[in-house]
């Protein structure tokens, strides 16, 4: 009893200690910097048995740059294929180029998914049953352009999508380019002539090594496609995770082996397209490890609240998951009675989709900070 009333006045404490304006803490100079080379990066596919390229302690910082996957994987140069779209040669990363030029020494098994991830990272002393905070410190934009895609099997509509051409770049879908821009001290998307809005980058795709047996195609085998999510993270593609966020990933192989990638500089809830603006950026990350601390599906939170997580091939079954996800974490972390917390996830939490274009859908609950006063710590630190 004294424990659980230690950890709640701990929570409190936590809480009371965020700054109004979010709680992401700027760094001067991170531990580690991960450059995306080619030897640092997989294609496709999140690697169980891939040797780390980076070893870290629990609360060491780490730099990770990340490439994103439009531009790097096609079949033309990088300089070429962009040069369509407008982009300058300097404009483009070297490390794009680097790796568009190894794609055919890549490893077996890379590039049947989409997606470039940097990693994977050890963390000294992970062991199956712990928890990983992942702490967003920072995200920054490498190059001033994304792309956003939509395609007949990528997005919600179909085959029936809006905007189809014949003679688009890609043959299986349209794909534009946007550019961001500085305006008034903020980076702004130039969607339009008349139409901006706020760049929120974050890294679509975080993840930990995850669990054996790995499903789907080969079965069994240590890798997992970077496309669908799942209990080990990866492409949740939940866009409140930029600067500031934190998110809490189950441990399932020794030293966690951590990787990320799938950089956007913005996305509305759900993907509906099939893609964010997928722009190359660089996240600097403080890791710390909960020994120990196990949860059964992947979490977040940002200044203003905790989020909890349903991931499953059916949005139905996704949102029991994210529904009783937030049972459990009211009951778990801040002493309720159960039939209590069910009576306020109907009447104060948020539900959204996040991610429905990969197979695996994502309902995110939000729960929200601020309905929790000091009072009811207490209270309950007492009991």
């Amino acid at each position: 009893m004294v424990a659980r009333a230690t950890r709640r006045l701990l929570v409190v404490a936590s809480i009371l200690a965020l700054p109004a304006a979010g709680y992401a803490q700027g760094i001067v100079q991170p531990d580690h910097h991960l450059p995306s080379r080619p030897e640092n990066v997989t294609w496709g596919w999140i690697l169980i048995d891939k040797p780390p390229v980076l070893r870290i302690k629990s609360g060491e910082t780490v730099r990770i740059d990340a490439i994103s996957h439009h531009g790097a994987t096609q079949a033309e140069h990088p300089v070429k294929f962009l040069g369509q779209f407008g982009v300058k040669p300097d404009e483009v990363l070297q490390d794009v180029i680097d790796f568009w030029e190894t794609r055919d020494q890549r490893p077996a098994g890379e590039g049947r998914g989409g997606h470039v991830m940097t990693g994977p990272i050890y963390i000294e002393g992970a062991q199956p049953g712990d928890m990983l905070e992942v702490q967003v410190l920072d995200v920054e934009l490498r190059v001033p352009y994304g792309f956003n895609g939509a395609g007949p099997t990528s997005g919600v509509l179909g085959p029936n999508y809006p905007g189809a051409r014949p003679g688009d770049p890609v043959a299986s879908g349209a794909r534009k380019l946007f550019r961001t821009a500085r305006v008034s001290g903020r980076t702004v998307v130039l969607f339009a002539d008349g139409i901006t809005f706020e760049a929120t980058p974050f890294m679509g795709n975080m993840a930990v090594a995850p669990p054996l047996p790995v499903p789907g195609p080969p079965i069994g085998a240590p890798l997992q496609s970077t496309r669908p999510p799942g209990v080990f993270g990866g492409n949740m593609d939940t866009h409140d995770l930029g600067a500031g966020g934190r998110v809490y990933l189950p441990v399932f192989q020794p030293g966690a082996l951590f990787y990320a990638g799938d950089p956007h500089s913005v996305q509305g809830g759900g993907e509906v397209s099939g893609t964010a603006i997928e722009h190359s950026a660089t996240a600097t990350f403080r890791f710390v490890l909960h020994k120990g601390k196990t949860i059964s599906a992947p979490r977040a939170e940002t200044a203003t609240d905790y989020i909890v997580m349903g991931i499953d091939e059916d949005l139905n079954r996704a949102m029991r998951l994210a529904v009783q996800q937030a049972v459990d974490f009211l009951v778990a972390e801040m002493g309720m009675d159960a039939g209590d917390a069910y009576h306020l996830t109907s009447l104060a939490v948020d539900f959204n989709v996040e991610e429905a274009v990969n197979g695996t859908q994502v309902i995110s609950g939000r729960i929200p900070k601020r309905i929790f006063h000091k009072e009811f710590f207490l209270k309950r630190s007492e009991q």
